[in-house]
């Protein structure tokens, strides 16, 4: 699996229709508005580097209302949240 964060600037008044474009992509599996200097946050798992060179050179390019992005290639996930997640399948609370 290969994980990448894509910080998405928008055109101005163009968000919404953004992160929903870019949430119907299959392998985006998360978007985010945010505040700073990008729009939105869009969170890419993908099989393999080429899946992940194909959705962002050929899918996400045909988005409309994005001004510019940059692409940060995951290599290793540290969190504690999806640890928790997995020891607390099936437990009562």
């Amino acid at each position: 699996m290969v994980t990448a964060i894509l910080l998405i600037k928008t055109e101005r008044g163009r968000v919404v229709e953004v992160a929903e474009a870019l949430s119907d992509i299959v392998g985006i599996t998360e978007v985010y508005s945010v505040a700073g200097r990008y729009d939105l946050v869009a969170i890419i798992r993908v099989r393999n580097a080429e899946d992940m060179a194909n959705l962002v050179t050929q899918e996400v390019v045909k988005v409309q209302g994005i001004r510019k992005t940059e692409t940060l290639t995951a290599f290793r996930a540290y969190s504690r949240h999806d640890l928790e997640a997995a020891f607390s399948l099936g437990l009562a609370e």
